[in-house]
């Protein structure tokens, strides 16, 4: 249901677009327009490779249709959710995807008014007392005085409330006391895990740091000419230096962060070129064709040295979480198990890049929670190009005619919410991406809303 209604709301917004773009336009334009692709097609979900379908198949449960028919369902669902989210401004609470298949999506608002609004967008409501921002400002507040007694923080759209939870008997009620929050906010969960980076200092064939440590290279990236890979910061400091898998000199970390956030990125020498591919089961290639991230409740299959591949589903958006280091703020919480070595592997939805690994509890033999720091944040701070393996350039300006112009750049990382202007018109961020050729904001509904 909601897949066809999604499509049907993302081709009327599209004429739309296109209606404008003709009445508006020079005299002699055409008449007609080929549609923009749907959210499916411009996240390329057909093109998963049968190695991360299995992988779905291994961990979630799903036959290879089935497999199939999420990761299109979510990219219909991510696409709805982020021009809901646009439509209910400040009364937004949240939004989820549930089912075997990520078929249902639910968006929840503080105003009743606003139900019919999201049914006829083909969601379920959910009318709730909070906000999603005013339980963000909880959560940073209980983050300012977070211990390791109480490890890990969240935004919980589903039961709309902060989730702290506690290693200790009373520990969350003394960081409530601590914060003068309201304990009506907040739901304490008890936990006997120790989230930790995954950093390992045992052999194994990722990359080393300065010969010993090891991490998992998480997305290969340019700038300018160099080339390199993203990775997670609590993996090597600025002027690290890193051998690859063959024990082959292989760069240096240009910049880190850790705590605070954990990114970072190496830049490797002549000797090694950035590919547009993460490794697969088997050692198979799966390619990597965009970066825009996936909503709560969306499968996520994550690449590293130790495990190989494994799956499971996004649980919440900007979690923190404290480690023996220091907090982190603004990491992916994820069901997917993952060991030490795993650091800095890669998180993919689908062929989009979702973040570099982080750390978490447990293992990938009884299971355990792990979490990612999201790529984009990365890509932004130091200048990045996701290396992708492209796609349609789309339509593009006739033969003879000019670049339309605007503020719009191919290789800028947009957060949703933010503006650009192309062709003449202005355009609203709706999910955060990093932008790329084909990927102009008239051709994809899914990403840009049209002002």
């Amino acid at each position: 249901m909601l897949q066809r209604q999604a499509r049907a709301a993302c081709t009327a917004l599209a004429a739309a677009g296109l209606l404008l773009a003709v009445t508006g336009g020079a005299a002699g334009a055409p008449a007609t327009a080929a549609p923009p692709p749907s959210p499916a097609a411009t996240l390329r979900t057909a093109d998963a490779p049968p190695e991360l379908l299995a992988a779905l198949g291994r961990d979630l449960g799903l036959t290879p249709t089935q497999a199939e028919a999420r990761l299109a369902h979510e990219a219909e669902a991510g696409a709805t959710a982020a021009r809901l989210r646009d439509r209910l401004g400040a009364a937004f609470a949240g939004a989820w995807v549930d089912g075997a298949d990520s078929a249902t999506l639910t968006v929840a608002t503080t105003r009743p008014a606003d139900a019919a609004a999201i049914r006829g967008a083909g969601a379920r409501a959910a009318v709730v007392p909070r906000t999603l921002a005013g339980l963000e400002t909880a959560r940073a507040a209980l983050d300012r005085a977070a211990d390791a007694t109480t490890p890990v923080r969240y935004a919980d759209p589903r039961t709309n409330a902060v989730v702290v939870e506690e290693t200790a008997p009373g520990a969350a009620a003394r960081l409530l006391a601590a914060t003068r929050t309201d304990p009506a906010l907040v739901r304490v969960v008890r936990t006997a895990e120790a989230p930790r980076p995954l950093y390992d200092l045992r052999g194994g064939d990722a990359y080393y740091m300065n010969g010993s440590g090891r991490c998992s290279v998480g997305f290969p990236v340019t700038r300018g000419a160099t080339q390199g890979f993203a990775t997670a910061g609590h993996c090597g400091r600025a002027g690290t230096t890193t051998s690859g898998f063959n024990q082959v000199a292989q760069g240096t970390f240009q910049a880190s962060v850790f705590p605070g956030n954990d990114m970072a990125w190496v830049a490797a020498n002549a000797q090694w070129a950035a590919t547009p591919y993460v490794k697969g089961s088997g050692g198979a290639n799966v390619q990597v064709t965009g970066s825009v991230l996936q909503p709560v409740g969306a499968s996520v299959c994550r690449s590293g040295s130790t495990t190989g591949w494994h799956c499971g589903t996004i649980q919440q958006h900007n979690t923190s979480v404290t480690y023996p280091e220091g907090t982190i703020s603004g990491v992916t919480r994820t069901t997917v198990c993952a060991e030490p070595g795993d650091s800095g592997g890669s998180y993919l939805s689908g062929s989009q890049a979702q973040g570099v690994t982080s750390g978490g509890s447990g293992n990938c033999s009884a299971g355990g929670t792990t979490f990612f720091q999201p790529l984009n944040p990365i890509l932004s701070a130091y200048g990045l190009t996701l290396t992708t393996t492209g796609g349609d350039p789309g339509p593009g300006p006739g033969p003879g005619e000019p670049e339309p112009g605007g503020t719009w750049r191919a290789g800028t990382v947009y957060a949703a919410g933010a503006t650009a202007t192309y062709g003449g018109a202005n355009y609203r961020c709706l999910q955060g991406h990093q932008a790329q050729p084909g990927w102009e904001p008239p051709n994809v509904p899914a990403l840009w809303q049209r002002l």
